[in-house]
């Protein structure tokens, strides 16, 4: 959905996640439990990440592909002694409990459940982020790898990762202690985010969303998601694709940030003179003037090409939650 121009309490909240340190209830989002014995093996063939080298304590970003390698999903897993935690898009819940489910067969030892309900999930954003995680009794995860995690008071996980390109922590908790922490987070000095700040933050730094820069149309190639990616793992449903993709650099085309000199609509065409080279997929408006996202065909340029967007000329510019270096 496109955000209109900030108020004031969103706009202090953006100021927080960038100077000091936001909160933001995710509550909203999926949270799915994948246990039993074979949850590792069976998730690794169903995702881009390699989810048989993780231990319990550890995390990481995948994404969900069709057979074909389009994008469904962009997921934080958690590893946990006896299970591990997907949190996925509040609109790919069901789809993916299905998704996954369709994919479990007789002689599988995996068991699916959606404990979105009984859990609550918090991100906090931004370099203050620390002195709240370590008063919360989590400082020992503070400097660990992005995913890694670890639970205090017997039910509090604490994992590195803000959910953007910001610093940041994730907070998975009991939905019975919600308000407690979230007012104990407040207590500490986090400023709120709303849904409307989060859009605004993930839009600026380029995090993918379902249904705007995920869809039927793209692979997580062309988005720019490499650190969800394994090339060595073996085989996993869309794998084929991505790795022809990956060994004959034939990516056609990349989502980048695009600053706007005038409002602009989601699908509006981006052109070079009478040539389209791609669409605009989310816009928001900042502070210091107009911003999209979209993808564009890899042999027009990157990073300084001027373009036009409708009425309105803008600038291709990069987007930190992204890369498009070939590793």
């Amino acid at each position: 959905m496109p955000t209109s121009a900030l108020d004031g309490k969103d706009a202090a909240a953006i100021q927080a996640a960038t100077a000091g340190v936001a909160v933001c209830d995710r509550s909203s989002w999926g949270l799915i439990r994948v246990s039993d014995d074979d949850r590792l093996r069976f998730l690794h063939n169903q995702s881009t990440n390699d989810f048989q080298s993780l231990k319990p304590g550890q995390g990481c970003d995948t994404v969900m592909v069709t057979s074909t390698a389009r994008t469904i999903d962009l997921v934080s897993a958690y590893v946990l002694d006896d299970a591990v935690l997907l949190l996925v898009s509040p609109n790919r819940r069901e789809f993916l409990m299905q998704w996954l489910d369709r994919y479990i067969f007789f002689a599988d030892k995996v068991q699916l459940a959606d404990v979105t309900e009984e859990t609550a999930t918090f991100s906090l954003i931004g370099a203050g982020s620390d002195a709240v995680v370590e008063k919360l009794g989590a400082g020992a995860i503070i400097g660990q790898p992005y995913g890694n995690h670890i639970t205090v008071d017997d039910s509090i996980i604490v994992a590195v990762g803000s959910g953007l390109a910001s610093p940041g922590y994730t907070v998975i908790l009991p939905v019975s202690i919600k308000e407690q922490v979230w007012q104990q987070i407040l207590d500490l000095g986090a400023v709120e985010l709303s849904d409307r700040g989060w859009e605004h933050l993930r839009i600026i730094q380029g995090r993918p969303a379902p249904d705007t820069e995920l869809t039927d149309d793209f692979n997580p190639l062309e988005v720019g998601l490499w650190q969800t990616i394994s090339f060595n793992k073996g085989c996993y449903i869309g794998q084929e694709t991505i790795a022809r993709l990956n060994t004959y650099k034939g990516v056609k085309q990349y989502l980048w940030g695009i600053k706007l000199n005038s409002p602009v609509a989601v699908g509006e065409t981006i052109t070079i003179g009478d040539e389209k080279i791609g669409k605009i997929t989310s816009y928001t408006e900042t502070p210091d003037g107009y911003f999209g996202l979209g993808y564009v065909k890899s042999k027009a340029g990157g990073v300084g090409l001027k373009v036009q967007v409708g009425n309105t000329g803008g600038e291709i510019v990069a987007i930190p939650f992204v890369s498009h270096e070939y590793p």
